[in-house]
């Protein structure tokens, strides 16, 4: 419709007219808005009236909004398609860090801006932090971490809503810190655009586009960079759920892998387990199952109790497992190397029984460590079941020496020949020589002491039991001094506490039993009396104190230890050193008296001690040697009276 006023509306194509087809022409050429303002100049130059002018510059105005229009829908068109490509673009990533760095890059290529950046919220820190920058060259900017609240980044993460500043050090509506003011000021930014990645309802970031000149971000910048922020979030989130998958998948398998290893390690093992329990319920002995475990491991194995004593060994030379070792897998219950050897502690529960030591295996897999621990629990197994049968063993044979050391008592239930028959099936041979042996132990020591004392009479064929609260043994031994220095010793050293061991005997049968073992109790308290505690002794080696508390009272062979060697050179060569020793002693050991009571010259008198020292040693006139000799001296001459000095 033409305008009023407008000279073409008379039909006749006048300066107005003209005008409008420039305007027209600039439009579809795509002329520059300066070409269309200047239209209006021009219908004036060409001498148009004023009316005419009034219309052209209305017209030049509705021409530059069109072109304003055109260039929006251009513009937009553009962004449309620039965000078209963006998310075609993060839909073919597959790699977080690289999705993250192309939507930097597109903000800040989109938005014409100096850096982009990009922080991620960190919800066990409870801030954010950056992880993304594009056109950054500040080091400790990179590296910022903004609390939630804290700067424009943290209060856009915290309230979800886009914020822009002109200029931000000057902008007073944000909570400066002196952390982020440094690095901004450092970066040189002014002008700052933030907006909130948000896939759902969870904000997860912030993106940003900033310049370091103060600008005024448009509405239209903004809606840009939140729709690149809409399509980023949901490419960080499908990159990042990928990631989690592909690990999952990846722990998945690894999980698989672990679990067929397992599988197979546990079939393996339990295969073990049963072969090695198999063995042990078949009656095979330590050596069989030591055998079994090494050719299981491969190296060689030996087996201790509980005292270090070796039990079985295969395939290898003697070891002594390290006592660190040994007492770490007592504590853990576990195999450990110690000292380039395995050592696994045999338990039944806290108990120990012994330990078994592989060499020759440098390392050992977890399958091979875990084996090597069953394989000590079938040790176990084997050593509880020997331990039961010797248990019971023991207590026939403990049963057996009550009813032997009860003397009349047993003898209404059992007579001589029923006692020696069951002795015989117990391996034990009462028509041979035996000694009573009774033992005391200190008290750190005495718990253990009776099973010591079974040991050791398993390995001696002897009985052993406990009678009116001390330890009993009954042992095949011809020399009871002997056996009793032995044993004292032995299980001293074992049990870490003195023992003190009386002996009595020997006696052959069942009859003097009971008789003997009261004389070995006497001796026994005896070398307490005497302070010999941790000692061993039978009642000959104390002496005439023996002679006091024997039952079976032998002066001949009592006069005979002592004097022995004196009596048989007297003998051999008619000599008088007997007669020389008992004038000597009854006369207070003076020389001066004893020579005039055998009227000799003193120097005979030392001639013939001289004599009696090299055949009963140099000590023969010693306190305790000359109270033995002095006391023999006189039981000799009571059973053989001198002649009248």
């Amino acid at each position: 419709m033409a305008a009023a006023g407008d000279p073409s509306a008379a039909g006749a194509p006048g300066p107005g007219a003209a005008a409008l087809r420039r305007l027209l022409d600039l439009l579809a050429t795509d002329a520059p808005a300066q070409d269309l303002a200047g239209a209006a100049a021009r219908a004036r130059a060409d001498g148009a009236d004023p009316a005419a002018a009034a219309w052209i510059e209305e017209s030049v105005q509705v021409a530059l909004s069109v072109r304003r229009e055109l260039d929006q829908h251009r513009r937009r068109e553009a962004e449309l398609s620039a965000l078209f490509d963006t998310a075609s673009d993060l839909a073919a990533l597959r790699d977080l860090d690289a999705v993250l760095r192309a939507i930097v890059r597109r903000a800040r290529t989109l938005l014409g801006a100096d850096v982009a950046y990009l922080t991620l919220n960190d919800p066990a820190a409870h801030d954010t932090y950056m992880r993304v920058t594009d056109g950054s060259v500040s080091a400790a900017f990179q590296q910022l971490r903004l609390g939630m609240g804290e700067g424009l980044g943290g209060l856009v993460a915290q309230t979800a809503r886009p914020y822009a500043t002109r200029d931000y050090p000057a902008d007073q509506r944000f909570r400066h810190t002196r952390t982020i003011d440094a690095g901004v000021a450092e970066e040189g930014l002014r002008g700052i655009l933030g907006v909130p990645l948000r896939p759902g309802k969870e904000i997860i970031g912030v993106l940003f586009a900033a310049n370091r000149a103060p600008r005024e971000f448009t509405p239209d910048a903004i809606a840009l960079l939140t729709s690149l922020a809409d399509h980023a979030a949901v490419a960080i989130d499908s990159a990042r759920l990928l990631e989690e998958t592909r690990s999952a998948l990846t722990r998945l398998e690894a999980a698989n892998r672990t679990a067929h290893a397992h599988s197979e390690a546990l079939h393996r093992a339990s295969d073990a387990h049963d072969r090695l329990t198999r063995l042990v319920l078949r009656g095979s002995g330590i050596e069989d199952v030591a055998a079994e475990i090494a050719a299981l491991l491969g190296g060689g194995l030996v087996v201790h109790d509980t005292d270090g004593g070796e039990l079985a060994r295969v395939g290898t030379e003697p070891v002594t497992p390290p006592a660190q070792g040994l007492a770490a897998s007592r504590a853990g219950g576990r195999a450990v190397c110690a000292d380039g050897l395995w050592i696994c502690a045999v338990l039944a529960g806290n108990e120990p029984l012994g330990s078994i030591t592989l060499a020759d295996r440098a390392d050992l897999s977890e399958a091979d460590r875990r084996l090597f621990e069953r394989a000590a629990l079938a040790t176990a197994l084997l050593l509880l079941l020997r331990r039961s049968v010797a248990e019971a063993e023991d207590r026939v044979r403990g049963e057996l020496l009550d009813d032997l050391l009860a003397g009349p008592a047993s003898a209404a239930r059992w007579d001589g020949g029923s006692l020696a028959l069951r002795a015989r099936r117990l391996g034990v041979n009462l028509a041979e020589a035996h000694a009573v042996a009774v033992l005391d132990c200190e008290p750190p020591g005495r718990a253990r002491l009776s099973v010591e004392a079974a040991r050791t009479a398993r390995a001696l064929g002897a009985l052993a039991g406990t009678r009116d609260g001390h330890v009993v043994l009954l042992a095949p031994c011809d020399r009871p001094g002997s056996l009793a220095r032995t044993l004292a010793h032995d299980l001293t050293r074992s049990l870490g506490s003195r023992v003190t061991v009386g002996v009595a005997g020997p006696v052959h049968g069942p009859d003097e039993l009971s008789a003997t073992h009261a004389e070995a109790l006497r001796c026994l308290q005896a070398l307490h009396a005497l302070g010999r505690t941790g000692d061993g002794a039978d009642i000959a080696d104390l002496g005439f104190l023996g002679v006091l508390l024997g039952d079976r009272t032998d002066v001949a062979g009592y006069v005979e230890r002592v004097l022995g060697p004196v009596l048989a050179y007297d003998a051999r060569r008619g000599t008088e050193l007997v007669r020389t020793l008992h004038v000597y002693y009854e006369h207070g050991t003076s020389l001066t008296r004893a020579k005039n009571a055998l009227h000799v010259h003193v120097n005979t008198v030392v001639q013939r001690l001289d004599r009696v020292a090299q055949l009963l040693g140099p000590d023969w006139n010693s306190p305790a040697r000359a109270l033995e000799t002095h006391v023999a001296l006189r039981l000799h001459r009571l059973g053989d009276p001198p002649p009248t000095d």
